[in-house]
């Protein structure tokens, strides 16, 4: 039975901190606020991605090995840096995902919020693409197999990202999707399907949250690549 006590939850934070060692590729994430659903700015989305992968493998076993080898079932293209202290609750990971456009890749990351025997969650800080949170979980089907699946709860950030939800919402099928499978063959499952289902739960737009831009990851990473050429002739 998993546990649900206060361990598996992240300590409160006011901004991110990011370890030494990932300390270059975090620098869009360091000192960052959480951002919840509530932070974000376009509609709200509830997502599902799942997939069946047999009675072979038991839930707990899939998210222990989820958790263990997460990076690796990320498709090309993207990058996410795992501390030397593994994934567990309030570690911060940053993540490098190519934007589509020449030479740039977007930077931003996320924090582990919740990790128990059957399920984790990763939420979003200011500037990521996306305020909300993702949960990868796995647990029985009435058929009494397997299923993976990951659930999100997402606002984009701010007017800028909104403009790009059409983009951005069928790159994230063809990421989650990848994902899945790619768990789905580490354990014994080839080409299997993965479900999908979007819901709108709330239409408005947070015009509030408008100033966000201000930390948008994009904008950020472009700038920091523009001028990385003089930042090494400082340092040197």
């Amino acid at each position: 039975m998993s546990s649900r006590d206060e361990s598996n939850w992240a300590a409160k934070v006011e901004r991110l901190e990011v370890s030494d060692e990932l300390a270059a590729a975090g620098f869009n994430v360091a000192g960052r606020r959480l951002a919840g659903a509530q932070q974000g700015f376009g509609r709200l989305w509830q997502r599902r991605y799942a997939v069946d992968l047999g009675d072979a493998v038991t839930p707990e076993q899939v998210v222990a090995d989820w958790k263990q080898r997460f990076p690796t079932y990320w498709p090309d293209g993207a990058t996410f840096h795992v501390a030397l202290t593994g994934l567990r609750p309030g570690v911060v990971s940053p993540i490098a995902i190519a934007s589509g456009a020449p030479g740039l890749t977007v930077s931003t990351g996320i924090m582990v919020l919740y990790m128990d025997d059957t399920s984790f969650t990763f939420m979003c800080p200011e500037g990521h693409m996306f305020a909300g949170w993702i949960t990868f979980e796995s647990e029985r089907s009435d058929a009494g197999t397997t299923v993976a699946e990951v659930q999100i709860l997402i606002r984009t950030s701010d007017p800028l990202y909104e403009l790009g939800w059409p983009v951005m919402k069928r790159k994230e099928d063809a990421f989650w999707s990848a994902t899945l499978r790619n768990l789905a063959k580490d354990h014994g499952v080839a080409d299997v399907p993965v479900w999908e289902t979007t819901t709108c739960v709330d239409r408005r737009r947070l015009w509030r949250n408008w100033r966000n831009v201000r930390h948008n990851s994009g904008m950020r990473s472009a700038w920091h690549s523009a001028t990385s050429p003089f930042r090494g002739t400082r340092a040197a």
